[in-house]
């Protein structure tokens, strides 16, 4: 196993993608960048919540935190794919067996059928750990099949 952050980021959402035979995602340096930003600004506001959204430019975002060092990067995305179990075929949001979109939102945004890159970074704070991926293109449309 790669000690990268990069790579095992990106190999853990590219696994995903290929038990269900999507295409799988590259590592983008400036959606990494921009998810660094927006992870130190948690780290230090404490006020967690997605980054507004770029109107011209829309990307997708995961957010994840918990307590600092107890979580690898695997469980992270982890418990994003986990969402699956959630997840029926459909159009977003009505593809969620608990009738509920937000149930299955990180999982249909990493597996998104026109997503193609990635970048993800985390930042710490006093007892919390903070990670932000950033996708393109933006995934979760309303009335769209994810895959």
């Amino acid at each position: 196993m790669t000690t990268n952050f990069d790579d095992r980021v990106l190999a853990a959402h590219n696994r995903g993608r290929a038990e269900l035979g999507i295409a799988p995602l590259r590592w983008d340096p400036a959606l990494a960048a921009s998810a660094q930003r927006w992870a130190n600004r948690l780290a230090v506001t404490g006020n967690f919540k997605h980054a507004p959204e770029h109107p011209g430019k829309p990307e997708g975002e995961n957010l994840w935190a918990g307590s600092k060092n107890r979580y690898s990067i695997e469980a992270m995305v982890g418990s994003w794919l986990r969402q699956k179990r959630f997840f029926k075929p459909g159009k977003f949001p009505n593809n969620s067996t608990t009738g509920n979109g937000r149930d299955i939102q990180h999982y249909t945004q990493m597996m998104w059928r026109a997503t193609r890159k990635v970048g993800c970074a985390r930042a710490v704070e006093m007892r919390d750990e903070i990670m932000v991926c950033r996708y393109t293109e933006a995934g979760n449309y309303i009335g769209e099949q994810p895959f």
